[in-house]
């Protein structure tokens, strides 16, 4: 059984799928799972920003093949924990918060 972790940020195309690229090359595969999305929808369905990707290529991590979703109340249920990537992000997840168990989850 995995560790399911979820980086978050507005739109996920920038911070959060630089964020899930990095921290998913640090970790063992067999025992994390890393997934990004974002507090918008403005982004669904798109690749990251180029200057994320760029970014990550020149650490030899390839984030090309990501694709924005938006952030829902199932990824409560879904991962263990959630990283957000500022206090407006924590803010907006907080709100989606069905009960105490939730919150606790979000960092």
């Amino acid at each position: 059984m995995s560790i399911k972790i979820l980086m978050v940020c507005l739109g996920n195309i920038c911070r959060s799928p630089l964020a899930e690229g990095i921290l998913a090359s640090k970790l063992p595969k067999s025992k994390f799972t890393v997934d990004s999305a974002g507090t918008g929808s403005w982004h669904i369905g798109h690749s990251p920003d180029d200057r994320s990707i760029a970014v990550a290529k020149k650490n030899k991590i390839t984030i090309s093949n990501q694709k924005g979703r938006q952030f829902s109340t199932n990824d409560f249920d879904a991962f263990d924990y959630i990283y957000v990537m500022d206090n407006s992000n924590y803010r907006d997840v907080i709100e989606l918060a069905k009960n105490q168990d939730h919150k606790e989850k979000v960092h």
